[in-house]
């Protein structure tokens, strides 16, 4: 039998054996040279080292668009101030007189720097990583040498978020090993902390995977230190995710019979239930946790909408029962949505709205637990996420089917499957800002394009000219060179079509992200199949990271896998 399919352990143990180093903490602040100054109202003003290292944190993202936010320049002053020495809090008391500029100057040609090295010299950084690497990036779990996922702690620096997050600015501060509780087995070598430091604590816990943990400052998470996605753990936790996603295929016949008969409920609980499952299940919505006050951004799922998330209107552009959703989801991301639904489910968010105010709960009898709990009743395992998982995986197989033309080449095949792949993360609302580089890339483009099609009308030309001249002479090294050219001219309109492939892909890529949905939500069997079906080698969809992670279904999955 195959790595994953090794004995499973029961109740609940994840491994006998667990051996490790415990985490690599990134390198302690080094002082800025000498003549790299700080200014304060136009004069030099030298900091404190703790101070001077929050300075380099902002210093070092003045080029960067958040810098310009006004809630990331007010986090982060709240939070520098904290950390100065009372002279420095005396005297630093407007951002708008504080100069980074040399500071900021100085890690851009540091930088450059590194980018200039030499071969040898980069050669001589790369070994020391591995060795890093090596000694940090391994464990022993049951006897296997498994890799490690994220072994170095994360270096301190200012909170970023996505989206609008209203945390951005804030101190992110630095993992000491005082912070960090070690999991190992008991009869192991037990990972020394680094010295004159101790661990906050040890624990030998074999029903969890994680080898360490840390709570972070700013949104008071947990973190953990993983194995690789490559791992046989992790890869079976993946297998076993799509394998229930697959069971749900049987049954969602009969959830979906289930929740439209609950919309006619006399329970108004049911109904509310029945309506939020019909979005999860059509939409894709994330079922949205309760949430402490103010703990995090206020963001939302389905269970979660409010009554200022969605506006009915009972007809629009030429559609019947339109529901216009407008909220920000995980992440902060914008979920904007216009959908047409049926009419019960219209009638019954009418009802849900009635007497309420914008800012009260749509679902207000709802719960995720409630939810979820009724999910679990309806199929062992199943939560609303499983739907997801579900609805992303079926439509990337459905559109394979619907898009791929056989006759098509390589290039023509890839981009039917970056157009399923996009359906899915459109679906899943997995949007990305426009890149930087997009405008620019996408002009070098197009000059390609420009200077192939100017080739290809010199060569139709060329073709002409060989023709008349075969027609005049109707010598045999005439023939031969109408060949020559006719071939040279099929090889550049090829090589044309490709770039216009590539153009048409990339522009309709620049705002939607797919990665997310390769990596979390598609069953890597349907992708693994696809390919060894159309002849497609395989790297061409998956990195070298993501064959890793996918081992297990490059191994399981034949041409004829379906979801």
């Amino acid at each position: 039998c195959s790595r994953w399919e090794e004995e499973k352990k029961e109740g609940g143990v994840k491994w006998m054996q667990l051996e490790h180093r415990g985490p690599y903490f990134v390198p302690l602040y080094e002082p800025l040279p000498k003549d790299v100054q700080f200014y304060y109202d136009g004069k030099p003003l030298k900091l404190s080292l703790a101070t001077e290292e929050i300075a380099t944190f902002y210093a070092k993202m003045l080029d960067h668009e958040y810098t310009t936010k006004e809630i990331f320049q007010n986090n982060f002053f709240h939070d520098w101030r904290k950390e100065m020495t009372s002279e420095e809090q005396e005297i630093i008391q407007d951002l708008d007189k504080c100069d980074f500029r040399e500071i900021h100057k100085y890690f851009v040609e540091k930088n450059e720097a590194r980018k200039a090295l030499s071969k040898e010299e980069k050669q001589k950084l790369k070994e020391e990583a591995d060795k890093i690497q090596e000694e940090y990036g391994y464990c022993i779990l049951d006897g296997h040498r498994e890799k490690i996922g994220n072994f170095k702690t994360e270096p301190p620096g200012l909170f970023r978020g996505r989206g609008e997050h209203p945390k951005m600015g804030m101190l992110k501060k630095r993992i000491m090993p005082e912070d960090v509780i070690i999991n190992c087995s008991r009869d192991s070598k037990i990972p020394e902390p680094p010295e004159g430091h101790k661990w906050k604590e040890v624990r030998f816990d074999n029903t969890v995977t994680w080898l360490a943990s840390w709570t972070e400052n700013i949104q008071n998470t947990l973190k953990y230190i993983m194995l690789n996605p490559s791992s046989k753990l992790k890869g079976e936790k993946d297998w076993e995710k799509y394998e229930v996603a697959r069971r749900l295929k049987d049954v969602v016949h009969t959830i979906r019979a289930q929740y439209r008969k609950d919309w006619e409920s006399k329970e108004i609980k049911k109904r509310q239930r029945a309506v939020a499952l019909y979005f999860i299940d059509k939409l894709a919505l994330r079922a949205g946790n309760e949430k402490e006050e103010g703990e995090t951004a206020d963001t939302v799922g389905c269970c979660s909408l409010r009554v200022e998330h969605i506006q009915l209107h009972p007809w629009l552009d030429g559609q019947e029962h339109v529901v216009e959703f407008d909220f920000l989801g995980k992440d902060s991301i914008r979920y904007y949505n216009k959908v047409s639904v049926e009419k019960p489910v219209f009638k019954n968010l009418k009802l849900f709205m009635k007497n309420k105010d914008p800012t009260d709960d749509l679902f207000d009898q709802l719960t995720t637990t409630f939810l979820n709990k009724h999910l679990q009743h309806l199929m062992d395992g199943l939560t609303a996420k499983v739907f997801r998982t579900y609805n992303a995986s079926i439509t990337l197989q459905e559109q394979l089917k619907a898009l791929t033309n056989p006759e098509d080449n390589v290039a023509g095949k890839l981009l039917s499957y970056n157009r399923a792949n996009r359906a899915v993360a459109i679906l899943c609302n997995h949007q990305r800002s426009i890149p930087k580089t997009f405008a620019r890339s996408m002009q070098v483009l197009q000059e390609k394009i420009d200077a192939k099609k100017k080739q290809v009308e010199e060569a139709q030309e060329e073709v002409k000219k060989a023709e008349d001249e075969f027609n005049e002479t109707k010598d045999a090294k005439a023939e031969a060179n109408v060949e020559k050219k006719k071939k040279l001219l099929k090889r550049l309109e090829e090589q044309l079509a490709k770039l216009n492939v590539q153009a048409t892909d990339k522009e309709e890529n620049k705002q939607i992200a797919l990665g997310t949905s390769k990596l979390n939500y598609l069953d890597p069997r349907i992708t693994v199949a696809w390919c060894k079906k159309f002849g497609i080698p395989i790297e061409r969809i998956y990195n070298k990271t993501q064959r890793e992670k996918f081992a297990w279904a490059i191994d399981m999955a034949g041409e004829d896998f379906e979801f």
